[in-house]
């Protein structure tokens, strides 16, 4: 087990706060969480909630399919290599929201306002539904419903051994840095340097998050990860970046 460099301490911007100070700490040492519902139930319960998501969304997934071919040129589908469970990478999927000409560019991060995001795209992306497509990425056993989020290569390369813990899990479609986070667009949309912004300070924070998430995983945290989740998606934002209360 990967432990944490004793007396380790990580600021970083934390959303929580509605002011955009420095406040998320952690002195901790993680480790996984143990248990019947983290070894067995958590698989189970992944396995039985995408399968039954698939089949009630198929009807918003023909129309979101027809939708996005009939706007812009491309599949429908965007996959990209992600670095999953133990270092193994596999493709997510997503609706693609990007023109095809600059949805295959090198580029790791998508800021608010991006002209490379077509206009169905940046109502998807408004709704998390460009997400949904994960949830076959579930039933197939590459992610879970709640889990870290799986990062590109290039990211996960530059974590250090400590980070690296968050690899000895399933990624999910969503965590507490999604929640955190889900303005991040908006976050780097007003930095002069999004990419290092990123890099140094907002990854970090998500990573320091999804290993505490890690010690402590229960049924009761993954359901209301879930439906905090699903809420978050329709309640509206303030301009200033800050969310609101759930």
């Amino acid at each position: 087990m990967l432990a944490w460099l004793r007396g380790m301490s990580i600021q970083v911007l934390d959303r929580e706060n509605g002011h955009g100070g420095l406040a998320f700490q952690t002195h901790q040492q993680p480790s996984l969480a143990r248990g019947f519902y983290a070894n067995y139930g958590k698989r189970a319960l992944d396995f039985l909630l995408a399968t039954v998501g698939l089949i009630l969304l198929l009807p918003l997934f023909g129309l979101v399919a027809c939708c996005v071919k009939l706007t812009s040129r491309g599949p429908v589908l965007y996959r990209q290599v992600r670095i999953g469970k133990d270092g193994r990478p596999f493709q997510i999927l997503k609706f693609r929201s990007m023109m095809t000409q600059t949805s295959e560019r090198k580029l790791s991060i998508t800021v608010a306002g991006d002209p490379r995001v077509t206009a169905i795209g940046r109502l998807l992306r408004r709704y998390k539904a460009d997400e949904l497509p994960q949830l076959w990425n579930v039933v197939r056993g590459n992610m879970s419903l709640v889990g870290p989020r799986p990062e590109v290569p290039v990211y996960v390369a530059e974590y250090t051994q400590e980070q690296r813990m968050v690899l000895s899990a399933r990624p999910g479609i969503t965590d507490p840095a999604s929640l955190a986070y889900r303005n991040e667009e908006e976050i780097l949309a007003d930095q002069d340097d999004p990419e290092r912004f990123y890099r140094t300070r907002i990854l970090p924070d998500k990573l320091a998050r999804n290993s505490a998430y890690l010690e402590k995983i229960t049924l009761q945290n993954d359901i209301r990860i879930i439906v905090k989740t699903i809420l978050s998606s329709f309640l509206r934002e303030e301009k200033t970046g800050t969310r609101r209360t759930l």
